[in-house]
């Protein structure tokens, strides 16, 4: 084994097979049981598939008062909404790429991420409501797209912390791919997604929920095409070589952790007894999203003298040829 670099994961990990309360709610997704003889690591890598653990449809929504949606998507076929964004997305990754810039990683997940859903959402039967989930999806975005376009501009003074320290970093080559990619997920999911849950009005948590499993479908091959393109050791994230059903198990894991959070974090924003109450709320997220970011940066900082991101940058200019 070479290359085990579970760190801030494995935690996670162990946390969720802590609230797996029943074997028969185990038994709805994954084939192994409580007292089964078994090597865990080495039936995560050989079980076929990466593997869905529904921990967080355990944890039910609390009741939260009603707060007027703001509806960005105003269209009478709401996957269009989708469709714009993803054109939006493509507008401003493709330079990214063709820069070999860091901050292409992450742009490149939610790339993926976004036509995913896509594809999810064309099935009327996936989602209860497809124009609220829809809806959120384009808010969402627009949580991304709005710092990010103010970062090229130079106007810092409203971006968020989290994002600030994302993209200087990304700008400052300072931290492998895998830690660019985290830096996002971290920036846009504890910072971001509690606002939209709050100004949506908290959409029902069993399509919240389903996010999570069609983003365990995803992981493995976005893991893979992003070590392709930019940085081959953005998929060795627990064992080295080519992403395995353990990485995208694990980091579905960490997805899951996160999105949790951030419903939990919605909730307490729409159930504080004032204004004030609630700027306070919204304090304290924006200072745990931006600890965890540099908590992730130091985790993934290149070391001095061993020129990582230069060989970074040749490797991907090397894939363009």
């Amino acid at each position: 084994m070479k290359n085990f670099k579970l760190r801030g994961l494995l935690p996670l990990f162990f946390v969720y097979l802590l609230t797996m309360t029943s074997s028969s709610a185990l038994g709805q997704d994954v084939d192994v049981h409580v007292g089964d003889d078994v090597d865990f690591y080495t039936w995560l890598q050989d079980n076929g598939d990466p593997i869905y653990i529904p921990a967080t449809s355990l944890l039910p929504a609390l009741p939260v008062p009603y707060v007027d949606p703001e509806i960005v998507c105003k269209k009478q076929d709401s996957n269009k909404c989708v469709e714009k964004l993803i054109k939006a997305m493509v507008k401003r990754w493709e330079p990214l790429d063709k820069a070999c810039d860091h901050k292409a990683v992450f742009a490149f997940l939610y790339l993926r991420t976004t036509e995913a859903y896509l594809e999810r959402v064309q099935d009327p039967n996936f989602f209860t409501d497809n124009n609220a989930i829809n809806n959120q999806d384009l808010l969402f975005g627009l949580y991304y797209i709005w710092p990010y376009d103010a970062w090229l501009k130079g106007e810092t003074q409203e971006i968020p912390p989290a994002w600030k320290a994302a993209f200087s970093a990304a700008d400052n080559k300072s931290v492998q791919g895998y830690g660019d990619l985290l830096s996002g997920m971290v920036a846009h999911i504890v910072r971001d997604l509690p606002f939209v849950l709050y100004q949506i009005g908290m959409v029902n948590k069993e399509d919240h929920d389903k996010v999570n499993r069609m983003l365990l479908e995803i992981t493995k091959e976005v893991l893979k095409e992003a070590a392709e393109r930019y940085d081959p050791a953005i998929d060795d994230i627990a064992f080295g070589g080519d992403s395995t059903d353990l990485d995208a198990t694990l980091v579905n894991f960490s997805l899951q952790a996160l999105r949790e959070g951030a419903w939990r974090d919605a909730e307490a924003l729409s159930m504080a007894s004032s204004d004030f109450e609630r700027m306070l709320i919204a304090r304290q997220i924006e200072l745990k999203a931006l600890a965890e970011v540099k908590a992730i940066q130091a985790s993934y900082h290149y070391l001095p003298l061993l020129n990582g991101a230069a060989q970074r940058r040749a490797y991907c200019e090397a894939q363009k040829l």
